[in-house]
């Protein structure tokens, strides 16, 4: 194994989801998602998810960058947040909102549990 890992959507094969039913607010989002890494509680990789709108509550703690599309997450109290390319964030865990994809939207993150 390689010392080095570029984080491209070639280094791993696409894993395709959605949200549960049960979250999903607007729209018909779907994911497909590249885990590049996957050791000792920490994972990372590329995510890309379609228009729609759906509840996320994080019990993790992720760093994230917009690679293309546009997004807003909006928090509990109901601060929105938009995102597009370029912008990176952190959701610590106990976040609790909403996740919007205006434009679908890939993002490469780091997960930590």
């Amino acid at each position: 194994m390689s010392t080095f890992l570029h984080l491209s959507p070639d280094a791993a094969e696409a894993e395709r989801d959605r949200p549960s039913p049960d979250k999903v607010i607007s729209g018909d989002p779907r994911f497909t998602t590249w885990n590049l890494e996957e050791r000792d509680g920490l994972y990372c990789g590329i995510w890309e998810a379609t228009p729609g709108k759906w509840r996320i509550a994080y019990e993790e703690w992720e760093y994230c960058r917009i690679l293309s599309g546009r997004s807003v997450i909006t928090d509990a109290e109901g601060v929105e947040h938009a995102l597009r390319p370029g912008d990176s964030f952190i959701l610590r865990p106990g976040f609790t909102g909403t996740w919007e994809v205006i434009e679908t939207t890939r993002k490469d993150y780091v997960i930590r549990l």
